[in-house]
């Protein structure tokens, strides 16, 4: 019998809170950078909560079409641990989606577009990408923490423009952090038959091809600042996190063992924070 604390738990594993932070969480920074102040809250807790329910829409329904797999190689997870039943998992996911489209909804009809799409990319993603797709599956996970950007400049104002599509070129750091996540959990992903582009070409590639990324990033960084969509004060950061990108790059590219992709991931990723940070000093000056 599963107590209602293991339960709690349980459901909170598969929402995957921290992940608000990167979706949410980035979508409302937009709106703060490109109005240069508080927005109204109404608009802020739709933002919010649409964005909240369809990234752990996604992860829930993840959770579901990977529990064969999960039962593998993650047998902590909530559905292999018999935490929380299968089709538990499935209706959290459709409440889930279902309450951020209505959210997305009550915001505008672009909004609502963009909430969809991003739906049917989660649940292709889950059921058929990750499967076999390769470095496309990385890709979209990139493309979908970038949509966040999109979409709250489409809150704001009802528009997409190239000031957000600038912002959203800060997702290739996330991209080339996700091929080399891939190349750390290659063991697993083998045995559980995820066609990964470190399981289909080999870690050394991959690790490569996240490298590259990382400098693309840094690349694209300054065009938000070129575009006017932020102060100058936002240079002062992403600069910093530029330079840890380049020597984590072509630390990387020289040396692309498992100890050494092991590090530079962690400290790409533990430095991330410096991406909202960025855009805080930009929208004040």
């Amino acid at each position: 019998m599963v107590s209602l604390r293991e339960r709690l738990k349980a459901v909170i594993i598969l929402l995957r809170p921290p992940y608000w932070l990167m979706t949410g969480g980035l979508s409302v920074l937009t709106i703060i950078t490109l109005q240069r102040g508080i927005p109204d809250f109404g608009l802020v807790a739709l933002v919010v909560l649409s964005a909240i329910c369809i990234t752990s829409g996604g992860f829930a329904f993840n959770d579901y079409i990977d529990q064969e797999s999960d039962a593998i190689v993650k047998k902590n997870r909530p559905i292999p641990s018999q935490n929380i039943a299968p089709w538990h998992a499935l209706l959290i996911s459709a409440v889930l989606f279902a309450i951020g489209l209505l959210a997305a909804l009550r915001i505008n009809v672009l909004c609502f577009g963009i909430a969809l799409l991003d739906t049917f990319l989660l649940v292709a993603y889950s059921a058929y990408v990750k499967r076999h797709a390769g470095f496309f599956g990385s890709f979209l996970m990139g493309f979908l923490i970038g949509s966040s950007f999109i979409y709250g400049e489409a809150a704001l104002s009802g528009v997409i423009t190239i000031t957000s599509f600038s912002l959203s070129f800060m997702s290739m750091g996330s991209v080339g952090g996700n091929v080399l996540r891939d190349v750390l959990s290659l063991e697993g992903d083998l045995k559980a038959g995820y066609a990964t582009l470190a399981a289909k070409r080999g870690p050394e590639l991959a690790t490569r091809v996240g490298a590259i990324f990382f400098l693309i990033n840094v690349i694209a960084s300054p065009v938000p600042y070129l575009v006017d969509a932020v102060g100058y004060a936002y240079l002062i950061p992403i600069i910093i996190w530029d330079i840890i990108l380049v020597i984590s790059g072509f630390s990387l590219l020289r040396n692309p063992n498992i100890d050494v992709v092991k590090k530079q991931e962690r400290l790409v990723t533990r430095t991330m924070i410096l991406i909202p940070i960025a855009l805080i000093a930009g929208a004040i000056t």
